[in-house]
């Protein structure tokens, strides 16, 4: 009984000690605050898309086999008979009660299981970007602020400008070219092969990684070529600093300073970009996903806005913000993570 009570007493004082923690309230306040953003802005997006001419029941007028009995009844069904603001209110009201995003017009298919099935392959995709890119550009980075004006340094420059002077569909073009030279060494269409279904799960593994190859470097590239310049940088303003003179003249090993002392301050503003980073992936995947013909969400949406479907478009269109407030939240964390001096109120 005392050790069943000793349990309890210890477990409710660890329940109030997360509660009261610093990063529990921070977490909070930033839930609260998305809460708000994702209201503004899908109402925002709302007026916008409605704001354009005609709707998803215009294209149909044209069909003369869809009687304008059948039109009324699709208008009423969709809840487009109804006021601006009573559409929207209707929606958001559904979402909050049910958690349902309404129906696609397009593909008369509930809208939740559409974006279930296209924004794990967006993710999937913008996440291995991500990898990739830091994988690159953090050695490159300190291999070049550690020979700095070197021939090494130079190269690396020159390499870092010309990757941030191709924009993502440039990039995403060449490599389809690069695509259809060695075909059929790198496939370019959708997320797996025509024979999937029929590998173990170690082969369809590298089946949708061999998939993801093209899109992933036409994304990476240039934000590896930022990356890269921006770790440069920064290690380079660290390794000027007294405390690191002050190491070498200790006789510290040169990598015991540059990997323990200097990069651990210079990784700082990096993990800051992380959430801008994230963003500006989901924004490329989408060029990604149309040239290399991925399902994801950048596809799902472009095909929305294309076909007018209202609410498959609102979804999307709060899905990828959803994602990049994500992104956000978690940059800071792992800032607060790497350098717990950092107060989490100062990044509000």
């Amino acid at each position: 009984m005392t050790a069943t009570r000793v349990s309890f007493v210890s477990g409710r004082d660890w329940l109030i000690r997360l509660v009261t923690s610093e990063t529990f309230i921070y977490v909070i306040k930033r839930v609260l605050q998305a809460l708000l953003t994702l209201f503004l802005a899908s109402a925002l997006s709302f007026i916008i898309i409605q704001l354009a001419p005609g709707d998803y029941l215009d294209t149909l007028k044209q069909n003369p086999k869809i009687s304008p009995e059948r039109i009324e009844e699709l208008k009423r069904q969709f809840g487009l008979d109804k006021s601006w603001f009573e559409q929207f209110f209707l929606w958001l009201q559904r979402i909050l009660t049910k958690g349902d995003f309404g129906q696609s017009f397009v593909y008369q298919r509930s809208v939740s299981s559409l974006l279930s099935e296209r924004v794990p392959a967006t993710l999937v995709l913008a996440l291995s970007s991500l990898i990739v890119t830091w994988a690159i550009a953090i050695p490159l980075g300190i291999i070049a602020a550690v020979k700095q004006n070197r021939a090494t340094d130079r190269i690396l420059q020159v390499i870092s400008y010309a990757g941030q002077g191709f924009p993502s569909f440039v990039t995403a073009l060449l490599l389809l070219i690069f695509a259809q030279v060695t075909a059929p060494l790198f496939p370019v269409g959708g997320m797996t092969g025509i024979n999937h279904d029929e590998l173990n799960w170690f082969g369809k593994i590298l089946d949708v990684l061999w998939h993801m190859l093209l899109p992933t470097i036409a994304l990476s590239i240039t934000s590896f070529a930022g990356l890269q310049r921006i770790t440069r940088g920064e290690l380079l303003d660290v390794l000027r600093q007294d405390y690191i003179q002050t190491a070498r003249a200790k006789g510290l090993p040169e990598n015991r300073v540059i990997y323990v002392h200097a990069l651990r301050n210079a990784i700082n503003p990096l993990i800051t970009l992380l959430g801008f980073e994230l963003a500006s992936l989901l924004n490329g995947a989408f060029i990604a996903e149309f040239f290399f013909n991925w399902p994801g969400l950048g596809r799902l949406t472009l095909q929305a806005l294309n076909n007018q479907d209202l609410y498959l478009l609102m979804a999307s269109l709060v899905m990828g913000a959803v994602l990049l407030i994500f992104g956000n939240l978690v940059a800071d964390l792992m800032l607060k993570a790497a350098d717990p001096r950092i107060k989490l109120e100062d990044l509000n």
